[in-house]
């Protein structure tokens, strides 16, 4: 890329967004324009006085500028794009619709264990990072430069390290828990039995179809006669 707008351009629409809406809720937090109890995740406040905006806000401030909130935006930046780009490669509807059921059943997890309420982005982060797992799970991945070791084995590598560093592992864990039974609900069982529970609804399709398109570039390729093409995602996972 020419320039960091070109590769922010370039990025898909929905790990670009939510990338995005972190780092901007975080910048206003440290500029002092968002107050930190505005975001948090209490129930209470949902049922009393109506502020509906907490079921959405806690997913998006992964806390204040630090090493953490670094590592967590560059796995959105990695494996979450990763994920548009592979996977659900022209399969958007999908990739809303994972984020979709993730945010209500994390949800449902911090009103059934309070210990984990206020903020439950990291989980939502580690849910991205696990269903990542699971595609490439025979990719070769460095952490921290120390050891390398598959794509299947980060997500439970990364519980571990973030605990040694103080960080709570039950948050993080959750998102494991969540990506999981959606992975296993979208693939796995419907490879064993052909039947989809999670099938991602006719509104949500309408509702991406509306999103804008990017344009694409008005470059011409030319394709020589035998030329192998590659075709990218999965033939059994049709939910249009």
């Amino acid at each position: 890329m020419s320039s960091p707008a070109d590769f922010y351009n370039s990025l898909p629409p929905v790990s670009k967004s939510f990338g995005t809406l972190c780092v901007l809720t975080t910048l206003g937090y440290q500029l002092g324009v968002i107050k930190a109890e505005w975001l948090l995740l209490d129930f209470a406040l949902v049922a009393s006085k109506f502020q509906i905006w907490r079921l959405l806000t806690n997913f998006i401030f992964l806390g204040p500028f630090s090493m953490q909130f670094g590592v967590r935006i560059l796995m959105i930046a990695k494996y979450g794009v990763q994920l548009e780009k592979g996977p659900f490669d022209k399969r958007t509807a999908d990739f809303v619709w994972m984020f979709i059921v993730s945010m209500v059943a994390l949800l449902a997890m911090a009103l059934a264990l309070p210990t984990i309420r206020f903020y439950v982005g990291h989980a939502l982060v580690f849910m991205l990072l696990y269903v990542w797992s699971r595609e490439f799970a025979n990719a070769r991945v460095s952490l921290m430069g120390l050891v390398t070791l598959q794509g299947f084995w980060l997500p439970w590598a990364l519980l571990a390290v973030n605990t040694m560093f103080g960080h709570p592992f039950l948050v993080d864990l959750l998102g494991i828990v969540v990506g999981h039974i959606y992975y296993f609900l979208t693939v796995l069982h419907p490879q064993a039995t052909g039947h989809n529970y999670l099938k991602t609804p006719r509104w949500v399709h309408q509702l991406v179809a509306q999103w804008p398109r990017p344009q694409a570039p008005s470059t011409q390729t030319t394709v020589s006669p035998g030329a192998r093409t590659a075709f990218s995602g999965r033939s059994y996972r049709l939910n249009q």
